[in-house]
């Protein structure tokens, strides 16, 4: 995985979410790794086109960076979804080593995401585009939630 498939003027990089992902992955950078990175390049191991999943094993144990990168994308589901709610949103990520568990946004009491997770080592997105779109979806759903069980959400 050398070749950038992400390039630092694509117009999906100024998107809300994708520098939210940014973000909260430069938060769990603990070592200052992506301290001179750009955001394309800290954005690039996210985006999975055909060669690069044709790189990782079917079977096979998630890395730490891979579950890194998980939890990132979790933690801006939630804060895009608090942003847009203003209620406080938690996500939680629970993983076995084998990378098979759940995923859950939750807003006050409301489960708002849930996700079943498995095969985390091959986490990622086809592109930029498909992983706006999917967080579009997810996202929009969980405001829907949100605003048909309010009184549920501000518990």
């Amino acid at each position: 995985m050398t070749d950038a498939v992400v390039e630092e003027n694509n117009p999906h990089m100024t998107h809300p979410f994708v520098k939210q992902v940014v973000t909260q992955l430069r938060a769990l950078d603990s070592y200052g790794t992506y301290d001179t990175w750009t955001d394309a390049k800290v954005l690039d191991p996210m985006i999975l086109t055909k060669e690069r999943r044709r790189e990782i094993p079917v079977v096979g144990d998630p890395d730490e960076t891979t579950i890194a990168r998980l939890k990132a994308y979790y933690n801006a589901i939630a804060s895009t979804i608090e942003r847009e709610s203003g209620l406080m949103a938690v996500p939680m990520v629970n993983l076995t080593h084998e990378g098979f568990g759940r995923a859950i946004v939750t807003v006050g009491k409301l489960i708002v995401v849930d996700k079943t997770l498995r095969d985390v080592h091959r986490f990622g997105f086809d592109s930029l585009e498909k992983l706006i779109a999917e967080v579009e979806k997810v996202t929009s759903k969980a405001i829907t939630l949100v605003n048909d069980h309010r009184e549920v959400a501000k518990l």
